[in-house]
């Protein structure tokens, strides 16, 4: 009986040495990979300095930067907060101590950033907005970029993300997202379709605005990039409850927070809050375009 028991004891010593180790090395992959750094030749996108330009900035910064980063662009301290997975903190964009416009020592560094996802020291930042940021026109990132400089200084020093040893073998297990700096195309000028309510152009709306983040890639629902968050996000296909809307209905819903049947949408999980500061002509593009969409079923797990 004893030989038994310390053959068990072997055995389950040996396991768990073997799990360890299994852990130690899959941290060690995960640490690889946020520290690997990347180097793409320089775009040399022009940021303007007129005034029409960098009120377009700033029309794009309030639908799509400020979710983030906050109203004054001066970060979020826990923006994200797993438990046991770690934290982050959104980005001080300003020119504030602690700001990232601060910190840059050319306008490239905010190109890096937002259409690679790549910091200051060339490694990956936590940035999911950057799937959608990537697509963004060369024209449209200088406006943002021109917009983002012109902004008062905040003084607020953030931490970036930290990751716990858990987070990192998940990573590497493929339960957690790839940063979005491994994801992205990395094309280093892109081009937009003339801004109009086309579907051409409500197309490229979606695509740089986070829609696919929460919706799926195919927009018919999906989980939400937060692995904290349980909900399924709907179908925006002509096979969900949109089918059923007019478009009249589709702007006031973006508009109001308020869906056809008396719903109010949660804001922390559908932010219209800042959806809503699109303008009419991209709200109805962005409706014609996903009316254009196969009717695919809801997404579920």
């Amino acid at each position: 009986m004893k030989k038994v028991l310390k053959w068990i004891g072997i055995v389950l010593g040996s396991l768990i040495g073997l799990i360890l180790l299994a852990g130690i090395v899959m941290v060690m992959i995960g640490n690889s990979r946020l520290n690997k750094t990347y180097d793409f030749p320089p775009s040399n996108i022009t940021i303007p300095t007129d005034a029409a330009s960098i009120e377009r900035g700033k029309h794009r910064v309030e639908a799509l930067c400020q979710g983030c980063h906050g109203p004054d662009l001066g970060g979020i301290n826990q923006w994200f907060n797993a438990g046991p997975i770690g934290t982050v903190d959104s980005t001080n964009l300003t020119s504030g101590e602690g700001g990232f416009a601060s910190e840059a020592t050319s306008d490239e560094d905010f190109v890096r950033a937002i259409r690679h996802g790549i910091g200051l020291d060339g490694k990956p930042i936590f940035m999911p907005a950057v799937e959608s940021t990537s697509y963004l026109s060369d024209e449209d990132l200088g406006a943002i970029i021109a917009y983002v400089k012109s902004v008062p200084p905040v003084d607020h020093v953030t931490n970036g993300h930290n990751f716990t040893p858990l987070a990192k073998i998940l990573f590497v297990l493929g339960q957690l997202p790839n940063m979005p700096a491994e994801t992205v195309s990395h094309e280093i000028h892109v081009t937009a379709p003339e801004a109009g309510a086309t579907m051409e152009y409500g197309e490229y709306m979606v695509n740089t605005n986070d829609c696919r983040a929460c919706h799926g890639p195919d927009l018919n629902g999906g989980p939400f990039p937060d692995p904290t968050i349980t909900k399924i996000s709907p179908n925006l296909t002509p096979g969900g409850e949109l089918s059923a809307w007019t478009e009249e209905e589709f702007i006031t819903a973006i508009r109001t927070g308020v869906m056809p049947s008396g719903y109010k949408l949660d804001n922390e999980f559908m932010p219209w809050e800042t959806f809503r500061n699109y303008t009419d002509d991209e709200l109805k593009a962005i409706w014609l375009y996903l009316q254009s969409l196969p009717a695919l079923p809801q997404w579920t797990k």
